[in-house]
């Protein structure tokens, strides 16, 4: 506490000299003196592009969110316009990434007690939970799958200033084969839609092609697909192949026309290897992988990566049935939980690009830093655990210019820990401060 003190108070002796700044970060001639300039300074940071922790930043952000120079704090100089974040004696981090998350899921509320609710009840739970990640350190989210759109619509009220939380990359709704995990398989056939199919259900590849486009119409950022069975939905199992390699294909095709990224729900060894093969950008859970799944996607040309999910059956086995999951699905849960940990181990070995990606809504969403434990328990150092949440998901967004460092250019997302998470990453599962676009929203 005394040195943070102390540090504290060094910068602001140094903070309003007057004199000009200097940068170690190439930023135009007196780009931090402009109108809404913000400085935030920590006793270090960690680049997460080349592994080095940076001592003593002085990061400016411009009125746009963006960083326009990192500077030593030690030498540098900054006038009295300047908005002074001090973060003290911690470690900053680029903000997190979770790459597989369900905003409109609570993760207390399993089964059929779900029929309790009327329907626009889980886009307001949505909300909680995009601001429950956010304060876990979460300044980026993918959402794979969304009822009424509530993804799209909590993105927009974010960015409208209508709501707090991270930054939103979402899916609407996923994609998938009647009857599959991703339709609805829980209700009895009078209640089903009597004029046609679910939204996002198709059958042929142009059924899958016409719901990449109609995805894209009403603003969804990826799209989801589920080419397997899954944990918890009824009547299918997780390694069920259930959309062909040729309707992936085509999935994939229309959506990288339209710019668009692809995840696959893929738990089965024959689905995973259909969807590298058809050209999906990343596999989730890939529970079940074989030998040859891990050779396809280290030998493909176009990057693939793995999102696997591999702390939530933590919760699920303790929490699950009080929350009304089925037996069932905890079954299933329990089957398959030990074997993905260990194919995590043997995928990362080999050297699979990966990211992280928690299922967030299986778990509690201010919960999901406990899996940075986990991924370090099988195999992964804790700078690998904090790439995949930052370098890596970026570059599987394709928002590497934005996202995922603490670089010239990208948003002033940064997360401060007190203590080292180089040495104890779970320093990870609560996080001590949290900035966004440059504005402190936790701590201080």
């Amino acid at each position: 506490m005394q040195s943070r003190v102390k540090f504290g108070s060094f910068l602001r002796r140094i903070a309003f000299r007057g004199v000009a700044l200097f940068a170690l970060s190439a930023a135009p001639a007196g780009a931090q003196e402009a109108e809404g300039q913000t400085v935030i300074t920590a006793a270090r940071y960690i680049d997460v592009l080349t592994g080095k922790t940076v001592d003593y930043p002085a990061i400016f952000v411009g009125a746009d969110g963006r960083i326009t120079g990192i500077a030593d704090a030690r030498t540098v100089r900054w006038g009295a316009n300047v908005k002074h974040v001090d973060l003290g004696n911690r470690t900053l981090l680029p903000g997190l990434i979770d790459m597989h998350v369900h905003l409109d899921g609570p993760a207390d509320i399993g089964g059929y007690r779900g029929l309790e609710f009327t329907d626009s009840f889980w886009g307001m739970t949505a909300v909680k939970n995009a601001n429950d990640m956010l304060g876990a350190g979460f300044t980026t989210v993918r959402n794979v799958g969304s009822d009424n759109r509530n993804d799209i619509g909590l993105k927009q009220a974010i960015d409208a200033g209508y709501a707090t939380g991270p930054r939103i990359v979402p899916a609407g709704y996923a994609l998938g084969a009647t009857g599959g995990h991703c339709d609805s398989t829980f209700l009895p056939p009078s209640l089903e839609k009597k004029d046609g199919k679910e939204e996002g259900i198709g059958d042929t590849p142009d059924e899958l092609r016409y719901q990449v486009r109609r995805q894209r119409k009403f603003g969804t950022e990826v799209i989801k697909v589920c080419a397997t069975g899954g944990v918890f939905s009824r009547n299918t199992e997780p390694g069920q192949l259930q959309v062909s390699e040729k309707e992936l294909a085509a999935i994939a095709d229309e959506a990288h026309q339209w710019g668009l990224r692809v995840a696959a729900h893929a738990h089965g060894a024959a689905g995973i290897r259909a969807a590298i093969a058809a050209g999906i950008d990343t596999i989730e859970h890939v529970s079940l992988v074989d030998d040859e799944g891990i050779r396809m996607a280290l030998a493909r040309k176009q990057p693939v990566w793995f999102s696997m999910d591999i702390y939530n059956t933590e919760y699920t086995q303790a929490e699950g049935a009080k929350n009304g999951v089925l037996e069932d699905n905890l079954r299933k849960d329990r089957e398959i939980a030990q074997i993905q940990r260990d194919n995590f181990r043997k995928a990362h070995r080999a050297g699979v690009r990966m990211v992280f990606g928690s299922d967030a809504g299986v778990m509690p969403h201010g919960e999901v830093g406990k899996q940075f434990r986990v991924m370090t328990e099988y195999g992964m150092t804790p700078l690998e655990a904090i790439q995949a949440a930052t370098r890596n998901a970026a570059q599987a967004l394709g928002r590497e210019s934005d996202v995922g460092a603490i670089a010239v250019g990208h948003y002033a997302d940064i997360v401060a820990v007190d203590g080292d998470p180089l040495t104890n990453v779970r320093e990870l599962e609560s996080v001590d401060a949290v900035v966004k676009g440059g504005v402190l929203v936790k701590g201080g």
